[in-house]
């Protein structure tokens, strides 16, 4: 790493010249940045955050990290209590955002790496933008595999990038990782340290060039890198970093620093008091787990409760589609075959339970396949169609335009449930079960 070491770089502005850049949302209105409450003090007790845990798999060992999923009782990063899909995080930021209507920022922060996911990642961050272009979004990474998502980053209007760089050192960094994994090789000890400080640089440089505020994450570890994160603080400086956030070593129990101490309240002081002469110091850290909600440090319990139920939906579900149809005949029960249905019931899921939108009439028998065309473009806001029985020519029609078709006997309510919800619904009869009414001619003119 010498010529890393050697070649950081000039200054890129002084401490009284950083100021983050202004992005706009894809809807035209100004992203307002001042609103994350993880890079502006002043906005974590108004202004509400989400991590989405998307990301299960890490391409390096850190001596410090164990990732646990469901450990309810411990609070820091690589904790989660679910994994979602990206279509699950988006129906979760859409029921979060119902009920929290100051929430500003979606962030992805594990519980492993972002890019060592990202296919999940990236899909997530499109899905929340296109739902949500006035959303604020981040991320945090250990930055080994950033650079080739910069410029899409961009492009999404990622505006916040933190990066975990806890020395720049090879010889100090080969204390603190155990591995790292790069291109599908596994390297080790220094050869392992090198390799991510280069992509670490790289990235931080690729992404002050796009314009993305950055913050760097630094984990003191006593005895370890404690009397040298001045040292990243210079460095980082010279690269345009905006903010430094120094970390106290949290001992967890199964890893290899599990009986180190944690740095003591004084000594982090202190550690801040000396790196502010290069970079604005972070003092309001929660060490958040990779799927906080709510508040800096004041996680909302019943989102806990939202991601279970989320966690359960099919990921099969157009989830951006609002709505549910069901065949009825009277609005109460899932009673009544598609092809004996003269309307459908539309509903809705809000704040305050499920709702009855429209009734909305299916096209007249008598054109075949046509009609189940277009009773699919009828429906075409619908997520899932709730029916007692179906045919094998309309499922495969409605099917294809990307509606969940559900076949049931019950009540509405508990069909809404398994579609929003993904509570499981024991009256729920396989797709390729078709049953015909008793009204049904079975010439092709009603149910196909």
């Amino acid at each position: 790493m010498k010529d890393i070491k050697n070649n950081f770089g000039k200054t890129l502005h002084s401490k009284e010249e950083v100021s983050f850049p202004s992005p706009l949302g894809r809807s035209g209105g100004a992203i307002n940045i001042k609103s994350h409450p993880c890079f502006n003090k002043d906005a974590k007790g108004e202004y509400s955050r989400v991590h989405l845990p998307v990301a299960p798999q890490c391409n390096i060992h850190c001596n410090y990290c164990k990732r646990e999923f469901d450990c309810v009782n411990e609070s820091r990063p690589g904790v989660t209590s679910e994994v979602l899909s990206p279509e699950q995080a988006l129906a979760y930021t859409i029921r979060l955002k119902e009920k929290m209507p100051h929430l500003s920022v979606v962030g992805i922060a594990g519980p492993g790496d972002p890019f060592a996911n990202p296919v999940q990642t990236m899909h997530t961050l499109q899905l929340i933008r296109k739902e949500f272009p006035e959303m604020i979004l981040c991320l945090s990474s250990n930055g080994l595999n950033v650079l080739p998502y910069v410029d899409e980053l961009k492009e999404l209007e990622v505006s916040h990038v933190t990066i975990t760089l806890n020395g720049t050192e090879s010889e100090t960094l080969s204390k603190l990782y155990k591995w790292v994994r790069f291109e599908k090789r596994g390297y080790f000890g220094e050869q392992a340290a090198e390799i991510l400080l280069k992509n670490q640089i790289e990235s931080i440089r690729a992404l002050k060039r796009a314009g993305i505020v950055v913050k760097v994450n630094t984990i003191v570890v006593p005895g370890i890198n404690d009397s040298k994160i001045i040292d990243v603080a210079q460095k980082m400086k010279e690269f345009g970093v905006d903010l430094m956030n120094t970390i106290p070593l949290y001992p967890v129990e199964g890893t290899p620093f599990e009986n180190f101490e944690e740095p003591s309240p004084k000594r982090m002081k202190e550690i801040r008091k000396e790196i502010e002469q290069y970079l604005p110091p972070m003092t309001h850290c929660s060490r958040c787990r990779a799927d906080a909600v709510g508040l800096l440090g004041k996680d909302d319990a019943e989102a806990k409760r939202i991601l279970s139920e989320v966690s359960n939906l099919a990921v099969n579900v157009d989830l951006t589609r609002p709505h549910v149809a069901v065949a009825s005949h009277e609005g109460l029960l899932v009673n009544q075959h598609l092809g004996e249905a003269a309307q459908l019931y539309i509903f809705r899921e809000t704040p305050n339970g499920y709702r009855m939108a429209e009734q909305r009439a299916t096209p007249k028998p008598g054109s075949g396949s046509e009609r189940w065309q277009k009773l699919a473009e009828t429906i075409n806001d619908c997520r899932a169609l709730l029916v007692g029985g179906i045919g094998p020519a309309p499922s495969s029609v409605i099917g294809k335009a990307g509606i969940k078709i559900v076949e049931m006997t019950g009540l509405i309510d508990e069909g809404l449930d398994a579609i929003y919800k993904g509570k499981e619904l024991k009256t729920l009869k396989k797709v390729d079960v078709f049953k015909c009414g008793s009204e049904c001619s079975g010439k092709g003119t009603g149910c196909g």
